[in-house]
């Protein structure tokens, strides 16, 4: 939905620029929404102009709000809070990856089915369940099945509307009820960008998202919305993912560039009549390892090691690794063939910054950060670079940003 076309009361006019615009709609949901505006802050921010005012979606494994300010400066303020909302919802609830296979217009708007109703000051053209004569309360997946008649489903990548077997007046059958295809309401919000999350394992996606939330809980000292308690909950709750699981499905999404062609894999779009994208992986990465007493758990950096080990023999690659503690003690770097797995005991106090000191002065940078450590030390306020804190049992993420990893004996 293009918001140039839709008309604003006059008083509405942004008096500021867009950008600060924006700034004050967050500062805004964070005291009116504290829980859904820590974890907009938790997001990292993709300023960008386009055919949409915001979006959400989950890319490289790390969790992304794209918004186009000039767009989300003609909306007015309650609108403005409630698309951040939405954008948001469809996070907690995994909208960008759960659509896997289904037709994309189709999934977009059941997933807005699925979260619009609990939204005050939507946007009068976002869609709602009553548009299609449907119930609210059910999930993306059942809408999505509700909604296929009246979709064209010809390919995975079309944004068409349409049925083959349209009557006479260019209406369609829906649950019985009658819905006009050029009436039938489209998002307000970006979900093309949902295509980026197609390089994310879901089960690392899970994680980076539940890292979110923890922290959201965690400011807010435990006061959730009440529509979102259940699902909140559930990302509380201790994940039962293996962390070597974890860890090869970072690694496998940080060393991802380049496609080449391959029969081997049925394309999304054509079936085999055209051969699908096999994605070439390449390693290049930074591994730390804190080597202060409190992680001297032998064990523990022993299995980790072992499992990087065959995660990097296992294709071609080219892995740094410092040993650090309160500075970087040690340097090597190995490819895929000369991997060996060492433990370097040492001692003393723990300084996470040097090893992310170092790898923003080295060339090329790394495709990603993986660091061992108990997290008790102090780090950068922020890292463009995706970064893996692997953490002891005891351990604790020392900052907001990247991907939470706990290391356990039994998994």
């Amino acid at each position: 939905m293009n918001a140039k076309i839709l008309k604003f009361p006059e008083n509405n006019k942004a008096s500021h620029a867009p950008q600060r615009v924006l700034e004050n709609a967050v500062v805004r949901l964070l005291k009116q929404k504290p829980f859904y505006g820590h974890l907009l802050l938790g997001l990292r921010r993709r300023i960008e102009a386009g055919q949409y005012v915001v979006g959400v979606t989950v890319a490289n494994g790390i969790p992304v709000l794209c918004v186009d300010p000039d767009r989300f400066s003609l909306y007015p303020v309650d609108e403005q809070l409630a698309l951040l909302e939405h954008g948001i919802k469809h996070l907690l609830h995994l909208h960008p990856l759960r659509g896997r296979g289904v037709h994309r217009l189709t999934w977009g708007v059941a997933a807005d089915l699925a979260i619009n109703p609990g939204i005050a000051k939507m946007p009068i053209a976002a869609p709602q369940p009553q548009q299609f004569k449907l119930e609210a309360g059910l999930a993306a997946e059942e809408y999505a099945r509700l909604l296929t008649p009246a979709f064209d489903v010809g390919t995975l990548e079309g944004d068409g509307i349409g049925n083959a077997s349209q009557d006479s007046g260019g209406q369609h059958g829906l649950g019985g009820e009658e819905v006009s295809t050029q009436q039938a309401p489209s998002p307000v919000d970006d979900h093309t960008i949902w295509s980026e999350a197609d390089s994310t394992p879901e089960c690392l996606a899970q994680q980076a998202v539940r890292d979110l939330v923890r922290e959201a809980h965690r400011k807010v000292h435990g006061e959730i919305p009440e529509d979102v308690i259940e699902i909140v909950q559930g990302w509380l709750a201790p994940p039962v993912i293996p962390w070597r699981q974890v860890l090869r499905q970072f690694v496998g999404t940080a060393g991802r560039i380049g496609r080449q062609s391959t029969w081997q894999r049925q394309h999304r779009r054509f079936e085999h009549n055209t051969p699908g994208m096999r994605k070439r992986r390449q390693l290049k990465l930074l591994v730390a390892i804190d080597v202060s007493e409190s992680t001297d758990e032998a064990p523990l950096r022993e299995a980790f090691a072992r499992e990087l080990l065959q995660i990097a023999r296992g294709r071609d690659s080219r892995i740094t690794v410092l040993y650090a503690n309160s500075r970087i003690r040690r340097i090597e770097q190995f490819a895929s063939s000369q991997v060996v797995a060492e433990v370097v005991h040492g001692g003393g106090f723990t300084d996470l910054r040097p090893v992310f000191e170092h790898a923003k002065k080295m060339h090329p940078l790394p495709a990603a950060i993986i660091y061992l450590t108990d997290g008790y030390g102090p780090a950068p306020e922020e890292m463009e670079l995706p970064t893996l804190w692997v953490l002891t049992p005891e351990g604790q993420k020392p900052v907001e940003w990247g991907v939470e990893l706990r290391l356990s004996a039994e998994s």
